[in-house]
Order: C-alpha cells, then sequence, then structure tokens
C-alpha cells in the first residue's frame, strides 16, 4: 500500500494532463477528475500502479470519446527523435565499447517522456545527457548472458524512445533473434505497434504487442504470444518507469531494466539519486552450468 500511496499523487495529475489534452470542456474534466478519485480511493484492489494508472485513463476515454489522446504528441516526440538518430547511430558506431554506447542512448531516450513540454530544446537536452554516466550499470552480467544466448526480448516505453533504441537492438541482434514488444493499445506516450513502425524498429527487430494497454507490463493482461516470448527469451531487458513498477516486485524471472529515475519512490526502490540513469540485473543468478 506505500508504494500506491507515494504514486497517488502523480497518478491524480497525470490524469489531469491527459484530460485537457483531450477535451477543452472543462466540465467534463471535472467528471473526469471525479470519478479518478473514485479509483484512486480503491487502489488497494490494484497489483500495481500502471494496473491503477490503466482504470484512470479509461475514464478519459470513456468521458472525451477519444481513444488516443497523446496521438499528436508521440507523432512530434517521434519526429523530434528521427531527426536526431544519425548522431546517435555516430555516438555508438564511433565506440570500442558499442554495447555499452548502446545502452547510454537507450536510456537517454527515457527523456522523450519530458517532450510532453511543447518548448523543451530535445536536441540540447540529449547533448547532456548522452555524457551522463549510470549510477549502476550491470553491463559485465549483460555481456556474460548474451555471448550464449539465441532470442533476446525488449519491453519497450515510450514512443520517441523507440528511435534511441535502435541501436542497442542493432547490436544485441549481432547473430541472434531480438524481439521488441510494446502496449497493445494506446496509454499515454508510450510505445504501440503503429508508433514503433513509424520509428522504423522492424529493420532491427521482430516487433510484437505484449498484449497490456496499462502503462506497463502487467503479466496477468498478456498474451500467450507475449508470455511464450517472456519466458523463452535468454535475455529480457525491460525499459522505464512503467515496467519497472510492474515487473519488479517481485521479478518474475531474471532480466534487466534499463530506466531514469523520474520519481522519489522509484529511486528509493533502486537505491539511487533521483534523475539518476540505471541498468540493473534483477533475478537469481544463473546456474553455473547455464552460463
Amino acid at each position: 500500500m506505500k508504494l500506491f500511496l507515494d504514486c497517488l499523487p502523480c497518478l491524480h495529475r497525470q490524469v489531469l494532463e491527459a484530460a485537457r489534452i483531450a477535451t477543452a470542456d472543462e466540465t467534463c474534466q471535472a467528471r473526469i477528475l471525479d470519478r479518478a478519485v473514485g479509483v484512486l480511493a480503491r487502489c488497494s484492489e490494484f497489483s500495481c500502479a500502471p494496473e491503477l494508472a490503466k482504470a484512470m485513463h479509461e475514464i478519459v476515454r470513456e468521458e472525451t470519446g477519444i481513444r488516443d489522446p497523446y496521438r499528436a504528441i508521440k507523432r512530434r516526440e517521434l519526429d523530434s527523435a528521427l531527426a536526431l538518430e544519425p548522431r546517435l547511430w555516430d555516438f555508438v558506431g564511433g565506440a570500442d565499447d558499442q554495447l555499452e554506447r548502446a545502452l547510454t542512448v537507450s536510456a537517454t531516450g527515457n527523456i522523450m517522456d519530458a517532450a510532453l513540454t511543447p518548448d523543451l530544446d530535445i536536441t540540447a537536452c540529449v547533448s547532456t545527457e548522452l555524457d551522463t554516466t549510470f549510477a549502476r550499470c550491470d553491463v559485465a552480467a549483460l555481456r556474460r548472458d548474451v555471448a550464449g544466448a539465441r532470442q533476446i526480448l525488449v519491453i519497450a516505453d515510450n514512443s520517441g524512445e523507440a528511435v534511441f533504441d535502435k541501436p542497442l537492438l542493432h547490436v544485441l541482434g549481432a547473430g541472434r533473434e531480438v524481439r521488441y514488444a510494446v502496449r497493445d493499445a494506446p496509454i499515454l506516450n508510450d510505445c504501440t505497434l503503429d508508433e514503433a513502425l513509424y520509428a522504423g524498429v522492424g529493420a532491427h527487430a521482430t516487433m510484437l504487442s505484449s498484449g497490456s494497454s496499462a502503462p506497463g507490463t502487467v503479466l496477468d493482461n498478456c498474451t500467450p504470444e507475449f508470455l511464450e516470448a517472456f519466458r523463452a527469451a535468454d535475455v529480457v531487458i525491460s525499459k522505464g518507469q512503467g515496467n519497472f513498477e510492474s515487473l519488479s516486485d517481485p521479478t518474475p524471472r531474471p532480466m534487466y531494466f534499463l530506466l531514469k529515475a523520474k520519481c522519489a519512490m522509484i529511486a528509493r526502490r533502486l537505491d539511487c539519486t533521483l534523475g539518476d540513469y540505471v541498468f540493473q540485473r534483477r533475478g537469481p543468478e544463473p546456474q553455473a552450468a547455464d552460463r
């Protein structure tokens, strides 16, 4: 319950933002907030914050009739990211250690959430963020796990971030099958198949829907196809806070979490400082015979 209590103010602000994006009708916005407060009051009924957020954003769709309030914002994020893409590939391609550089680029893409602010200078932000080091980076463990891997699953986060993920998918895909899982339906500015296609992810990975329409990966709501891919993958990399919240308590299998700690609750759980980048392996260590 404490984790939910920490999240409630953020979720309330988030649904207000979605309501204002979806409609200028203040009466409709008020109805959305009234109903959302009722959902927040039942927070103990939900397994994780992303599942709670899904229920709240369904209210926005029901009250406004708009299936994808963030559609224009997602396209703006993607266009901004695609304009930066040559620099991202140069940053990775010019390095001796392309895997670690690709992780840095992929993590940096997490700032595309900030593209919700129209006047944000994404180019300047990326320039700064690419020089930021990880507070924790379990890249040595990733090298070990990838060395014998045949199948890798990357679970996507925000739409614009998909462009930043492409160099990582390319590096991981050398001699391996890489799959890229996205949300089943629009929620916030998260990546669906439409955005992944627009980003050009298909050139570097096989895309699939997770089946989850929450801003995270709620396994109870995922498709059999995704669950099979999740179980069969030799390496799973989960991106962003929503996936961390839905997959880390407890972690259902050995996997990696790649994200920027954007709220105090997540920073505490990762034992890092607010704003830090983290690439962390969680779950049981592989047996010697499996290495």
